[in-house]
């Protein structure tokens, strides 16, 4: 395996490789990630199991629209393929180290420089979503080109969770009226299409040796700017530098605290479907707390 997978490797940079040598680290939550090395040059690759192939083909297509934005580091995805039972992605490898505050100030500056841009493949008439489906986690996610943002999220997002939900023995009484609701709370609200990382947690961030900041792992898709920000709220929070370097570049929008809750909502519905436990729970305080 590992040998065809170099052959790949070559073939695509057009310089030839070899594996001299590959350890296991981390690859997430649901991968085998490995770092592999040939002369003077190093990979990261990881691997699933050969179904699970399209899944990083969109992770190579969303890191490929994230790294022609020019504003901020991301891994370069090299080739993408399946050998004997597995799917693979092969990535450039980026040695990580601890950002100091004029790193995570930058990050901020330059995720905000990812969100005016405008996404490429957009419609003519516009909207929101992706031209393919990807996942979030191991779960689907849903990208169906919508014109309206609101339609968008009660749809594809909270909607298509709940459903998930109730296939699970998840008990959500409030359900339909937070969907029939969101028209309204997000009535307001009429934000720019934005190409967004979809799932930055604090996992999904860091900075290089160099101090330079990166993402990593998206879950791309063209949605509102800020439900990069919310999540990055949602398990602790970013450094404070993060958010003071975002607000100088791009000011977040009146009524963001009260749509952070919603947004993040999304993504304790997905833990639920994916761990269950007590996300159930804390998607009903989420609801009850937005119907307030």
């Amino acid at each position: 395996m590992w040998k065809n997978i170099a052959a790949h490797i070559s073939q695509v940079t057009g310089e030839k490789f070899e594996i001299d040598s590959h350890r296991s680290v981390a690859g997430g939550c649901i991968n085998q990630g490995y770092r592999v090395t040939g002369g003077d040059r190093t990979y990261f690759i990881k691997l699933n199991s050969a179904s699970e192939i399209a899944m990083f083909a969109a992770e190579a297509e969303g890191l490929k629209q994230m790294h022609q934005t020019n504003t901020i580091r991301v891994p370069q995805p090299i080739c993408v393929g399946t050998e004997d039972n597995y799917a693979y992605i092969v990535m450039e490898w980026l040695e990580l180290g601890s950002g100091n505050s004029q790193a995570w100030e930058e990050m901020g500056h330059q995720l905000a420089a990812m969100h005016r841009c405008r996404p490429p493949k957009v419609p003519e008439n516009g909207g929101f979503g992706w031209d393919q489906n990807n996942t979030i986690g191991s779960t689907p996610q849903i990208n169906t080109w919508t014109a309206d943002w609101a339609e968008f999220f009660a749809k594809h997002r909270l909607g298509y969770q709940f459903k998930l939900a109730r296939s699970r023995g998840g008990h959500f009484p409030q359900q339909d009226k937070l969907l029939t609701a969101i028209p309204e709370l997000l009535a307001s609200h009429q934000p720019q299409p934005s190409l967004v990382h979809g799932d930055l947690w604090g996992g999904n961030a860091a900075c290089t040796v160099t101090g330079e900041p990166v993402i990593i792992d998206p879950a791309t898709y063209v949605g509102d700017r800020e439900v990069d920000i919310a999540m990055t709220e949602l398990f602790g929070g970013f450094p404070a530098a993060f958010y003071r370097g975002y607000n100088e570049a791009f000011p977040l929008d009146a009524g963001y605290k009260k749509r952070k809750t919603l947004y993040n909502l999304y993504h304790i519905l997905n833990h639920f479907n994916l761990f269950g436990g007590g996300y159930g729970s804390q998607a009903n305080r989420m609801i009850s707390e937005i119907l307030a």
